[in-house]
């Protein structure tokens, strides 16, 4: 008589409650990754309303990306701390209330404020959506939960603009805000009726490592105002750039001192020792300065160059989510058949050249100048972060899995920050210097330039208007060099980073999708 042979197991499925959790982290991290960039084709008209320079205007942005950058190393404490259904009640209630300060503010300071509570509160959104489905779903369905957050990941930072943008030109840049209201109550309904209650924690307040909570406040708070103000405030001449120098260089000794003397620290940075997991960092900095500043400087390339407005130039940016879409439902099949070091490596070198193709704008380029970049920059991005964030979680013992996951999204959101400062900064500095190199090429002597001043008194009317006209042209070639040179640093950055692929371990064959938390 032979042996049977056992059944298999039957395979563990999850329950509707389960899925509905797993929406409404998606929800809540597609709400957050929004609202990064739902301002950035309507910033020329909210600078117009509140009274804010373009320089100034990129706060409304950065203040954002700040705010996250600090929040999400907390999420895994703070889900401790007050529970997990009860810290995302708090959370989606409070980005909601933020969000509808940004929409009835009516100064550059009601906004940033605005702009800073709906960062803290959406950043904790964005990992607790992980952690639902590495909890609620059993490990068989966890990837189709990761293709599903990976999408929203991807999808919401080039979603906004044009969502932006169709609401600026319909409605009102007011509603770019609003629209949470809705979401919002779709989102707390969505908790309420399917993630359990647990009981809060409060002991864990005296355990946290607040040296390290303290700094990481002061060190990035203070090192992106010094970013975004130092240029207008001529660097350390000025004693305010001098002073926040200071606070930022105290807040990041005490997140050191955090490292040894906390038993748990806000950010594990002994982690970056390990040349996969720091390399990871590297490359997802610039990644995340790519995705970012792109989805920020193209809308206001098109808005002062080709006279676009906020719904057209949303839709140029949109552009790069359409690859996203085709490609999502196939990622866990790449992951687990395809070498990461073939596939980040791929994602960098056409970053690299989509941000090429944008180094030869003219000031007659329009959105068409943009399509077949954005297409790339979409297939790019989805082969390196998709890829990138698994190879950050499988670096580590899972015991830190939460702690490379913080680490990780952080490190996006700070190279967004810096690649926003550093928009403004190299705006600033190129744009002067181009128009006084084109100033140097018209000698007011030559007969050519002659010439042309006379047809253009002519033309229009009076020399004062006739010169008007001149500067007004000086400026906008010189605008239209100052973005070529943006993109050329991007590319530039990509390069550098590109060979750090080399560092990385391929990732077990057939493994299922890692989940982050």
């Amino acid at each position: 008589m032979s042996d049977a042979e056992p059944a298999p197991a039957p395979e563990e499925r999850a329950d509707a409650a389960a899925w509905l959790a797993v929406a409404a982290g998606t929800l809540g991290a597609l709400m957050a990754t929004l609202d990064i960039s739902i301002v950035n084709s309507s910033l020329p008209t909210i600078q117009g309303e509140i009274g804010a320079s373009g320089t100034e205007g990129t706060w409304i942005a950065t203040a954002y990306l700040v705010a996250e950058i600090i929040i999400i190393p907390l999420s895994g404490w703070l889900e401790r701390l007050f529970g997990l259904r009860t810290f995302l009640l708090l959370a989606a209630g409070l980005f909601t209330l933020f969000s509808m300060l940004c929409g009835v503010s009516t100064t550059l300071t009601m906004m940033i404020i605005g702009r800073v509570g709906q960062g803290f509160t959406g950043g904790a959104l964005i990992p607790t959506a992980m952690t639902i489905i590495a909890t609620r779903l059993p490990r068989s369905q966890q990837p189709i939960g990761n293709a599903l957050f990976g999408a929203t990941a991807l999808l919401g930072p080039v979603a906004g603009p044009v969502l932006g943008g169709w609401l600026t030109e319909n409605l009102s840049w007011h509603y770019a805000f609003f629209i949470n209201l809705p979401v919002g109550a779709a989102l707390i309904t969505l908790l309420l009726v399917a993630m359990p209650h647990k009981r809060s924690n409060l002991a864990l307040i005296a355990e946290a490592d607040w040296l390290g909570i303290i700094g990481l406040a002061m060190g990035l708070g203070g090192l992106t105002v010094v970013l975004e103000e130092g240029e207008r405030e001529q660097w350390f001449s000025s004693s305010t750039i001098i002073w926040l120098t200071i606070v930022s260089a105290v807040g990041f000794m005490l997140l050191a001192a955090g490292q040894f003397f906390a038993r748990r620290p806000v950010i594990r940075l002994a982690l970056l020792r390990n040349r996969q997991f720091g390399s990871v960092v590297v490359m997802v900095t610039v990644v995340g300065m790519v995705i970012y500043g792109t989805s920020y400087a193209i809308p206001q390339f098109l808005s002062a160059i080709a006279g676009y407005n906020s719904l057209q130039a949303g839709q140029i940016v949109m552009l790069s989510g359409a690859p996203v879409i085709l490609m999502m439902p196939f990622t866990p099949w790449l992951i687990r058949t395809v070498d990461i070091r073939l596939s980040v490596a791929f994602g960098l070198t056409v970053l690299a050249f989509s941000a090429w193709l944008e180094t030869d704008l003219t000031s007659v380029s329009d959105g068409s100048s943009f399509v077949d970049s954005q297409l790339l920059r979409g297939v790019g991005t989805v082969f390196c972060m998709m890829f990138l964030n698994q190879a950050a979680i499988r670096s580590v013992p899972a015991e830190q899995a939460s702690d490379a996951a913080g680490l990780y999204n952080a490190a996006r959101n700070l190279g967004g920050s810096f690649a926003l400062a550093g928009i403004a900064v190299i705006q600033d500095q190129r744009l002067w210097l181009h128009s006084r190199r084109i100033e140097e090429t018209l000698s007011a002597n030559a007969i050519n330039v002659q010439d042309y001043v006379a047809g253009q008194v002519q033309a229009l009317g009076g020399q004062g208007r006739a010169m008007r006209m001149i500067e007004g042209t000086i400026q906008m070639q010189a605008l239209t060099m100052t973005y070529s040179d943006l993109f050329w640093i991007l590319t530039v950055g990509i390069i550098l980073v590109s060979p750090l692929a080399l560092f990385l371990r391929p990732l077990p064959k057939g493994a299922p999708m890692a989940a982050g938390h």
